[in-house]
């Protein structure tokens, strides 16, 4: 009936419970805790040699969403940096509309850039890329989404060349990335000042000639566009869309500031193309672009920053509502408060499985197009609302610049807006 040591040893605890010896010579609790501690012992080992059977188990059979060590230590590390570093700085940074020089050397010290460049390279961009870098985004974004967005953009250049450039470009240019001296700043532009803008419809032409491409067009929103060296631009072509990186000074690419509603420490800017020449080896040129894929990666970064962001306001409204006192009682006593402060939780909660199974498929090569889809559906829906309720739990104190919800209340909104800009 018991088989194995475990069960051996809950049948002989079992006898000696019943037995009446170990009483008269006075050992049943001797005896018990040497077998309870046995039993235990069995089933720890038992529920190990389990997990190791489940991780040799297929990939594609399961959805697993515990974390490496690496993956745990790295969140707690960036969480701490957000904490500590990000939550501070963000309410100057928003308001003077840049990120502090001090705080981009802080970052690019923790190495962030290092997990966009292949392990061939000497990068860290290795098993599990994807999910890594949400969970990157989503730790920083705790501190600040605006602040945590701007960081993580030449991580996202990195990644968009890892993926998108021939062997011979990542070659070129993706070792300065690993230069701790001085990380490049370049940019991604992907939306276009058009309503009801549609990733799948630019305007923006890349028109082939002999030894060049002819670029024109118009780009908005773009991160970190006014001090990026080069950008990376989606444009169309006679074959479908295609990507070129571009040096910022060249002739015809003219560069505005562009403030927005939220997201102002990330410097948006607006880029303008006129008869822009970009050289033929300047196109990303790998052999499998997938241009939905690169939309998808990119929803899910946004998705990303929703989660961390979100998971901010949540713990502040929750700090909030135990602490604040209305009409003699602290107003977490009240359903009306309780029940929203809940539902942010259930969103949230949702909102992290949408983003993270997608994030796990994409890792494992698997069709990801639809759970990319679904989790861009309900973070733009659900962190807006999310943002909103965090400014109506707070009252009056929520429209001040005292507390952070108005902040993640306009930041939140980018979530809706945004394509591009970042890439997992």
């Amino acid at each position: 009936m018991f088989p194995n040591a475990q069960g051996r040893a809950l049948a002989l605890l079992n006898r000696v419970a019943q037995s009446h010896w170990p009483d008269r010579l006075k050992l049943r609790k001797t005896l018990e805790k040497l077998l309870y501690g046995g039993a235990r012992a069995g089933f720890n080992l038992a529920a190990r040699r389990s997990r190791q059977q489940s991780h040799s188990v297929r990939a594609g059979e399961l959805f697993d969403l515990s974390l490496s060590d690496e993956q745990r230590m790295l969140v707690e590390m960036l969480e701490a940096f957000a904490q500590e570093t990000l939550r501070p700085a963000a309410h100057e940074a928003d308001a003077r509309g840049a990120v502090p020089a001090g705080l981009l050397n802080q970052a690019h010290a923790l190495g962030l850039v290092h997990y966009g460049v292949g392990e061939e390279l000497g990068g860290m961009a290795g098993e599990g890329a994807i999910l890594t870098n949400a969970l990157m985004a989503e730790a920083l974004s705790k501190g600040d989404l605006s602040l945590a967005a701007a960081l993580l953009v030449p991580l996202s250049a990195a990644n968009c060349i890892r993926r998108w450039a021939s062997p011979e470009q990542q070659a070129a240019w993706l070792p300065a990335f690993l230069d701790g001296r001085s990380v490049p700043r370049m940019a991604i532009a992907v939306n276009e000042p058009t309503v009801l803008f549609d990733p799948h419809k630019l305007s923006t032409r890349a028109q082939r000639k002999r030894d060049h491409y002819l670029l024109n067009g118009e780009k908005c929103l773009v991160l970190d566009g006014l001090d990026a060296s080069r950008i990376i631009v989606a444009a169309n072509t006679d074959n479908g869309t295609a990507l070129f990186l571009i040096d910022a000074g060249s002739k015809g690419l003219e560069l505005r500031p562009e403030p927005a509603m939220g997201l102002r420490s990330c410097g948006t800017a607006r880029v303008r193309l006129k008869g822009v020449q970009v050289p033929l080896e300047r196109r990303l040129a790998a052999v499998d672009f997938d241009y939905q894929a690169f939309l998808d990666l990119g929803h899910l970064a946004w998705c990303a920053l929703a989660l961390g962001t979100a998971q901010a306001a949540l713990d502040y409204v929750i700090g909030y509502c135990n602490e604040r006192m209305a009409f003699g009682e602290l107003i977490s006593h009240r359903q009306g408060v309780a029940f929203m402060v809940a539902d942010i939780a259930v969103e949230l909660d949702a909102m992290r499985l949408m983003v993270w199974r997608a994030c796990a498929r994409a890792d494992r090569v698997e069709a990801f197009q639809r759970e990319s889809y679904l989790a861009r559906l309900l973070c733009a829906e659900k962190a807006m609302k999310i943002g909103t309720d965090a400014v109506q739990l707070l009252g009056g104190h929520g429209f001040t610049q005292e507390h952070p919800a108005e902040r993640w209340y306009r930041d939140l909104r980018a979530i809706a807006v945004m394509s591009g800009g970042l890439h997992l």
